[in-house]
């Protein structure tokens, strides 16, 4: 039995948003957070970045969990669907933060992408 043809079209659809998102992230503390002059603007950009992200993480966890049980895909596990969730709450502020450390949103940013990516990729197939 496979999940239905809209909730996999939506999670694809919210995967490659949250890639986006993902990498305006990533963006955001290599090129702004980290400048000496960077001021914080929690109700001007933080916040309204996070809800937004936080909103598509909302939706994409439950179709991406159903997905995983449903069809079994490679290089997919339930658990990576519950830290990926997990992180993106995470590093939708952590980016804003002149005190995060750098290795470690680095790498944080390369395994959301990574699950988000083989998710996007299994789908892309998945549809054709």
């Amino acid at each position: 039995m496979s999940v239905p043809i809209e909730s996999e079209s939506r999670l694809h659809q919210l995967t490659v948003k949250l890639r986006e998102f993902n990498q305006t992230a990533y963006q955001q503390y290599a090129e702004q957070t980290q400048d000496e002059a960077y001021q914080t603007d929690f109700y001007g950009k933080v916040k309204p970045f996070a809800d937004a992200m936080q909103k598509l993480v909302d939706e994409w966890r439950p179709l991406a969990e159903h997905w995983v049980r449903k069809c079994k895909p490679r290089y997919v596990f339930p658990i990576q669907i519950k830290d990926t969730s997990d992180n993106l709450t995470i590093i939708c502020v952590t980016a804003f933060q002149k005190d995060t450390r750098r290795r470690r949103f680095y790498e944080t940013i390369k395994s959301i992408d990574y699950v988000l990516e083989n998710i996007q990729e299994q789908l892309e197939q998945d549809l054709k």
